[in-house]
């Protein structure tokens, strides 16, 4: 109708511009919403929406149960979108294209519901519209002109001479169509194997609620997760409101687990940035990501321990406290230090985040801690100039001086050479050639324990060479 007539019909019609990015956005948080029903749901954005609207993909296999069956499940589906203020038609068929047919071409006047009978996909699309296959504007008009205006006179006409007048997307649409070609749907959101639902008599509002439901739920999904061989890496926990829109929370764990009360413990932190809005109707448990998990080979001495006090080990312990801290302040902040294939000391290390395991099958050539050669607790980033009185050639220093404080060795220890390494000399770009250095272990009259190095060697034989320098890399006290 054009919008001149609208307005003679009714003359406050408000009028305002479409927003076709608005409403892809909208889609999504709709179709995000349809989860409740199914976890595989995506927003159907083909093209633009035009008289037909806008759809939604519902993957329901082995979901319509839960719901009293695939009509059942359909009649909620559109009376809640209609309770949203949305009008809506659904349909059940074998496969994605025949249930987009039926929708838009298949429902007669006032039907909104439809469940197509399996096995006969050809006979529901045969006296459809041709247009009903999904074909362009272009391609629909091509067949029009043939004669060729219902889906069903394509199914037996020979192929080639459609391919090569319409090319290959009209053969492709019709076997999508009768489930001869697969046609796969991507899921907005990732679908977690694992996953446990519970859906509420009455919407409830209040934390100690979501807390109950949460853990209910992590009883039934640690039992899935156990007759999988399998724990917990990333668990998200899913709250559908009465009004459409959803709450999330979501967690990581540094190890596999599936420990029910410390993944509680985690979500429990999270409850009270939870809005329930009008209220929740609908809470999901999904593990997004899961390792394996074997049991642990117990020793004599702790089997009594884990058996009748029930404690957990050292690396249980850890992992746990890992847990709460990096939810709290960000798994990217938590990081752990692992071994790296280099003698320089500030290149021997390098820093993970404590969620990404190392190697967990360690070679003969895997880089090594070099527990023989003493390190210590606090190692500079950049070692930082000193001041040294020391007598020449490797002789450790007597006197130096550190942030304008003198200190008087009293102890000494070394040296430890570290040779310049070949493939850092060869780095391109490397604006100057690495210097052996000469580490020692001192102590001065107050007890506090330094480590040192000298960069360079003298050479009393070659005066034109550069004066070695002395830095403090590091604090063992």
């Amino acid at each position: 109708m054009p919008l001149t007539d609208a307005r003679a019909l009714e003359p406050v019609l408000q009028v305002h511009e479409a927003d076709h990015a608005a409403d892809l956005a909208y889609l999504a948080r709709l179709a995000d919403w349809c989860g409740h029903y199914s976890p595989w749901t995506a927003p159907d954005i083909t093209g633009e929406a035009g008289e037909n609207g806008f759809g939604i993909w519902l993957d329901i296999t082995g979901c319509d149960h839960l719901f009293g069956g695939e009509e059942a499940l359909l009649n909620s589906v559109i009376a809640r979108l209609n309770d949203f203020g949305f009008m809506a038609r659904a349909a059940v068929a074998d496969t994605p294209g025949t249930a987009w047919a039926v929708v838009h071409y298949g429902l007669s006047q006032g039907e909104t519901v439809l469940v197509t009978k399996p096995g006969k996909v050809r006979d529901t699309l045969r006296r459809l519209p041709a247009a009903a296959l999904r074909f362009s504007p272009e391609i629909f008009s091509g067949l029009d002109r043939l004669g060729l205006r219902h889906a069903g006179d394509l199914f037996d006409l020979p192929r080639g001479p459609l391919v090569a007048r319409f090319g290959e997307i009209l053969i492709r649409r019709v076997d999508q169509a009768l489930g001869r070609q697969s046609e796969p749907i991507s899921p907005q959101n990732p679908v977690s194997r694992y996953r446990a639902r519970m859906s509420f008599a009455e919407p409830i509002g209040k934390s100690e609620d979501v807390a109950e439901s949460c853990r209910q739920l992590l009883k039934t999904l640690c039992q899935q997760l156990d007759r999988a061989g399998r724990g917990v890496r990333r668990l998200e926990a899913t709250c559908y409101r009465v009004d459409g829109s959803l709450a999330r929370i979501s967690i990581g764990t540094s190890r596999a687990t599936r420990n029910a009360p410390h993944l509680l413990h985690l979500l429990s932190e999270h409850f009270d940035s939870i809005d329930a809005g009008f209220g929740i109707e609908t809470i999901v448990l999904g593990a997004l990501r899961t390792d394996r998990l074997f049991a642990d080979q117990l020793s004599l001495s702790e089997a009594p321990q884990r058996v009748f006090r029930r404690s957990q080990t050292v690396t249980e312990s850890m992992a746990a406290l890992v847990d709460r801290v990096a939810n709290r302040v960000g798994h990217n902040s938590v990081h752990r230090l692992v071994p790296k294939n280099s003698y320089v000391p500030e290149r021997a290390v390098r820093r993970l985040p404590y969620t990404e395991q190392p190697s967990s099958q360690p070679s003969d050539s895997s880089p090594r801690w070099f527990a023989n050669r003493p390190r210590p607790l606090s190692l500079f980033d950049v070692p930082q100039p000193i001041e040294v009185v020391a007598p020449i050639p490797d002789d450790p220093p007597v006197l130096f001086r550190w942030r304008r404080v003198l200190h008087r060795v009293v102890v000494s220890g070394g040296p430890e050479r570290i040779g310049p390494e070949w493939w850092e000399i060869a780095a391109p770009g490397r604006k100057e050639d690495p210097l052996p250095r000469d580490y020692y272990q001192v102590e001065d009259a107050d007890g506090d324990r330094f480590w040192l190095y000298r960069s360079g060697l003298y050479q009393a034989s070659n005066p034109s060479a550069p004066t070695p320098r002395w830095y403090l890399h590091g604090l063992f006290s």
